[in-house]
């Protein structure tokens, strides 16, 4: 993998830069579409490519490990080839979904976590060499290192320990990953992850560990985990300070677009949340002029487009009316609609962002669509 920084917004640490990996380059920044068990919800490949211009989805190990399973991973050459998806892919290692499993019998210890499948109840054991190892059969182009994320709120010392022992993983993952080889014929990337909870000492402390390892990007982890956005705020610049600046920083599980905008002008390249697909299946609609939700009567008789601002087939075609038949209706084209304009307008907010910055207007622009993006319609 190769970053090249292209260029910084002159009133803000907002970046634009380029990912080059083996199956394509990623134009930063960049919004990834959540496809945890190897598949974006209700969201075709050719709709991400062609509709929602997404430049890489991400995969998630814990799921992918218990369904389909690693053999028929394997079998299908990885999970481009099992999918279909023929650009970058990054895999998260599980270790959020090893802190959404507290209270279900998993133990974390130095070794690794043992955890109970949510499918079945079976038990398994995930270690940092193991995960590496999984996330090798995958064959994700970008993959992440295995952490523990802390809950919020949690008290320093079991910060402090909890950080350290993803420090310890870290260098156990690393091991790994430098005397493994990929399986299908494509590089492969690790990004360690920043931890620390909302202490600001272990934030730099772990930051300048992470750094330290000199992998080709960089990931912050940990937040947008019920903190206050303020405290998401002010952390991420004490990292983004620390981290360097040749390589790409990901902010993972974040956000809100207000959250993503404040976030690139801190100096944050790569975003992902499940927020626009799983509100789009409630009926939380992002438009470049508010928030809209399509049930409300309101839209009852509007025959207008979705967004007609954004472009994109289904924002354009589709009216707002018949989206709400749908959504109330509760037929299943309803959801797609709504996810697949969701991502649209999430990929047309950072590539808009990323047009501003090479121009150098992002702070001029950031001011005046943030007053529109989170107002309710």
């Amino acid at each position: 993998m190769k970053f090249t920084l292209q260029t910084q917004d002159p009133q803000s640490k907002a970046r634009a830069g380029v990912v080059e990996t083996d199956h394509g380059t990623i134009q930063t920044p960049i919004f990834m579409p959540v496809g945890t068990a190897g598949t974006v919800k209700a969201v075709h490949q050719r709709e991400l490519k062609e509709d929602i211009k997404a430049q890489i989805i991400l995969g998630n190990t814990y799921h992918l490990y218990l369904r389909p399973g690693l053999d028929i991973l394997q079998k299908a050459g990885g999970l481009h080839k099992f999918n279909g998806w023929d650009r970058p892919i990054l895999t998260d290692s599980g270790g959020y979904q090893v802190y959404s499993l507290a209270g279900t019998g998993r133990k974390i210890n130095e070794q690794g976590v043992v955890f109970k499948s949510h499918i079945d109840g079976g038990i398994h054991t995930f270690t940092p060499e193991g995960v590496m190892d999984i996330q090798r059969t995958i064959g994700a182009d970008i993959i992440m290192a295995f952490d523990e994320c802390t809950p919020y709120p949690c008290d320093f010392t079991y910060a402090r320990n909890s950080m350290e022992m993803t420090h310890r993983w870290l260098g156990r993952c690393c091991t790994r990953f430098d005397e493994t080889q990929p399986l299908y014929g494509h590089s492969q990337t690790l990004f360690p992850i920043v931890q620390g909870s909302v202490y600001k000492d272990l934030r730099k402390q772990s930051a300048e560990v992470i750094a330290s390892y000199e992998r080709e990007g960089n990931a912050i982890g940990g937040l947008s985990v019920g903190e206050p956005a303020e405290i998401m705020y002010e952390l991420t610049e004490v990292v983004c300070d620390i981290l360097p600046k040749d390589k790409p920083r990901y902010l993972m599980g974040v956000g809100t677009p207000a959250n993503i905008l404040e976030c690139i002008a801190l100096g944050v390249d790569m975003f992902d949340c499940v927020m626009p697909t799983r509100n789009a299946r409630n009926g939380m609609i992002f438009t470049t002029e508010g928030i809209i939700n399509i049930k409300n009567e309101k839209w009852k008789d509007d025959l207008s487009a979705i967004d007609k601002n954004l472009g994109g087939y289904v924002s354009t075609f589709y009216s707002k009316a018949y989206l709400r038949h749908l959504v109330k209706s509760e037929e299943m084209l309803g959801a797609q609609i709504a996810s697949v304009h969701n991502l649209t307008f999430y990929l047309w907010l950072v590539n808009t962002a990323r047009e501003k910055i090479i121009e150098g207007t992002f702070t001029i622009w950031k001011k005046e669509i943030e007053k529109k993006l989170m107002q309710r319609l």
